[in-house]
């Protein structure tokens, strides 16, 4: 995304507050003298930019507050939805979708496919920072997505670190960043990605060593009733897996999950049911690799390879306090006071979650664990 300078940023914001006559008043002088210089075409000066800029920045928070207030007035806290998660869903259906995680209303893939990620797990092996096989080298898994994401990922990665079983070679790397919405991943220059680039090379490692890839996204404020916002967020999903591709080319294998509950949400951010409903996003985009679909494209002996193998990681919605047949329940205290990003109970029951996922999943265990190899 490009970005403006101060003055342009400020002129843009200020004209939200123009006026037909200069005398009008804002209830800051010193504001309200700003505004009326910029009127008169006169150059602002850097402080009195630096000064509008806060008092915009501030009309702005204020003004976000007070729509998250009624909002929340609006839309008290939900324990329940009454919607069923789509790994129990099954054969059912939610408007005219089938449920599963995967086509024909199942929770694994289908066994070409399977078979597909278990071969390419055989050929995640420790790299150097060329991408030649070392034994000395990494396997790094790269996770990327939003606010939530990065929460989540520093959970999974303090787990992993305590744990004497994983394979010492592999490296997780949190490449998701507050406020970096799928709309911004989906952007091949955006600011995102120069971000990840830095942690990699922070952490002494190449773009040439990540193999696979954790993905969760989500677009802040959706308001379209199904599917507009579900269709959106899946073409983001697969720009932003274009982009980890080209990026990293010996990337082999992503695991996609969507939101956890939004039930308690206390701001439109991301509330219900869009929280559940972003799963038919990972849903349909797994579909369409599954179909051989181009744009889809996995396997180098069809063609030009756009996107890793996909799978679903671990599923995370739940239907809050009432959960799922599985067990996994989201309680309030499960989130933050926005209800929307997860506490550190939260951040935990899906670090664990994740730690599980890549312990048993049979196309992980070879490369993740350390008695497998």
């Amino acid at each position: 995304m490009k970005t403006c300078s101060c003055a342009l940023v400020l002129s843009l914001a200020l004209s939200m507050f123009d006026v037909p006559s200069v005398s009008a008043q804002s209830g800051d002088p010193r504001f309200d003298l700003i505004r009326q210089k910029r009127e008169r075409g006169e150059a602002l000066t850097p402080e009195e930019r630096s000064y509008g800029e806060r008092v915009l920045a501030q009309r702005k928070g204020q003004g976000a507050a007070a729509r998250n207030e009624a909002y929340a007035k609006q839309n008290p806290p939900r324990a329940s939805t009454g919607l069923i998660p789509l790994s129990d869903l099954g054969p059912g259906v939610y408007h005219h979708e089938s449920g599963g995680l995967y086509p024909g209303g199942g929770n694994t893939p289908p066994p070409l496919h399977a078979k597909a990620g278990l071969e390419l797990a055989r050929c995640v092996v420790p790299l150097d920072q060329e991408g030649r096989p070392d034994p000395r080298g990494k396997i790094v898994l790269l996770t990327c997505g939003m606010s939530n994401t990065t929460q989540e990922s520093q959970a999974f990665i303090r787990l992993a670190a305590a744990d004497p079983s994983l394979n010492p070679r592999v490296v997780i790397i949190d490449g998701a960043q507050g406020a970096q919405s799928a709309g911004v991943t989906a952007q091949a220059d955006a600011h995102y990605w120069t971000v990840v680039a830095q942690r990699l090379r922070s952490a002494g490692l190449g773009a040439a060593q990540v193999q696979v890839a954790w993905v969760k996204q989500a677009n802040p404020g959706p308001r379209r009733s199904f599917p507009a916002e579900v269709r959106q967020l899946q073409a983001d999903l697969l720009a932003t897996l274009h982009h980890l591709q080209q990026r990293f080319p010996n990337l082999k294998m992503a695991y996609l999950s969507s939101r956890t509950y939004g039930g308690y949400a206390a701001s439109p951010l991301n509330p219900e049911p869009h929280a559940y409903e972003s799963g038919f996003a990972v849903k349909w985009l797994i579909a369409d690799q599954i179909a051989g679909k181009p744009e889809m494209n996995f396997a180098p002996a069809n063609g030009a390879v756009r996107v890793p193998w996909l799978a679903w990681g671990p599923y995370l919605w739940t239907d809050g306090a009432k959960g799922r047949k599985d067990g996994l329940v989201w309680t309030r205290e499960d989130c933050g006071p926005d209800g929307t990003h997860p506490s550190e109970s939260g951040r935990a029951k899906v670090g664990r979650l994740l730690l599980e996922f890549f312990k048993t999943d049979p196309t992980t265990q070879n490369w993740f664990l350390k008695t497998s190899r």
